[in-house]
């Protein structure tokens, strides 16, 4: 630990030290502001590779998840503000120094910032990247891309999420069975406690994406089982409209398998729904084009479809489940 009390404790939980996190180590130690200390999270008790950096420090924590993972670092932490980052994420340099601004405002619980695809990454990591930055294609994208301005929000992922330590302790950390999810049921307990989180658009890091369809796709449908579990469990904020559309889809499809035996009104309203869903993918990608390449948008229009099919799909079965949903350790 820090032989000076930190204002930032970064926190990264990880299965094991790998060459991500050595980039992101390397990264953080450049950064901007040295007010910080660094605690990463394995699951045995690895060799610490940064032992004359003093401001970093392994704490192994046998095979838990995520979120048990930032519980117990935060325990131990001397900071007054929690950095969580993923283990494939890494930081711009004025990361802490945009944050001070931000937390300045003693009314601000959290923050949340977006998390960018880096140009180091593949062709095909780029595409996974790119489905999420349009609306019609993706649903979020300022959670991928700095865009617009600072607002309040109801959830945020912990890619590159903020908050402060008494907040966090107060509302009794995770504390979360879901991976993923876990940030937003924690997001959830601070929304639930009128604490404020607030996006900040110029709040930066990287974050490395899956490199094939198949990764895509488990990812997507991980996330869409959680959220349609929690929209039916924790309507607070997860029961909007916009977790529903990708389940039309499916609907479309099913439509479509049994059109022979419909009514001609019916296989009418059948075509009109893909008409307008293709264009949506189409003018989506067009977006995709400007905001990335015209050749990455291209490579994107399967993917976009798969992670429509795969969160909806999944989103249904969260939706509908009766029995609690228990995330499995991968």
């Amino acid at each position: 630990m820090s032989e000076l009390k930190a204002r930032f404790t970064i926190v990264i939980p990880v299965k094991e030290i790998n060459d991500y996190v050595r980039e992101t180590v390397l990264y953080i130690q450049a950064l901007d502001s040295r007010n910080w200390e660094l605690i990463i999270v394995p699951n045995n008790d690895d060799l610490n590779e940064w032992k004359d950096d003093f401001r970093i420090s392994l704490v192994p924590s046998g095979r838990v998840g995520p979120a048990d993972k930032r519980d117990q670092a935060a325990k131990i932490a001397s900071g007054s503000i929690l950095v969580f980052l993923d283990d494939d994420s890494y930081p711009k340099s004025d990361l802490l120094s945009i944050a001070e601004k931000y937390f300045d405002d003693k009314s601000i619980s959290a923050i949340g910032g977006p998390a960018v695809t880096p140009d180091s990454d593949s062709y095909w990591q780029k595409v996974s990247g790119a489905v999420f930055l349009s609306k019609l294609t993706g649903g979020n994208p300022e959670r991928y891309i700095s865009l617009g301005s600072t607002k309040e929000i109801d959830d945020w992922p912990a890619v590159n999420f903020m908050v402060r330590k008494t907040d966090f302790l107060e509302v009794g950390g995770f504390n979360s069975p879901f991976w993923p999810g876990e940030d937003t049921y924690f997001c959830l307990k601070l929304f639930k406690n009128t604490k404020r989180i607030v996006y900040a658009p110029d709040l930066i890091v990287w974050h490395h994406r899956r490199s094939g369809i198949l990764h895509h796709s488990k990812q997507v449908g991980a996330y869409g089982l959680h959220r349609g579990y929690f929209a039916r469990r924790f309507p607070d904020t997860s029961f909007k409209v916009k977790y529903f559309i990708p389940s039309g889809l499916c609907g479309l499809i099913l439509l479509s398998l049994i059109s022979p035996i419909l009514s001609e009104l019916f296989r009418n309203i059948v075509i009109i729904g893909w008409a307008i869903y293709l264009f949506s993918i189409a003018l989506g990608c067009f977006f995709l084009a400007k905001l990335a390449s015209a050749k990455i948008a291209i490579g994107a229009v399967p993917f976009v479809i798969v992670t429509h099919l795969s969160y909806g799909f999944n989103f249904i079965r969260g939706f509908t489940r009766i029995r609690p949903l228990v995330s499995k350790l991968r």
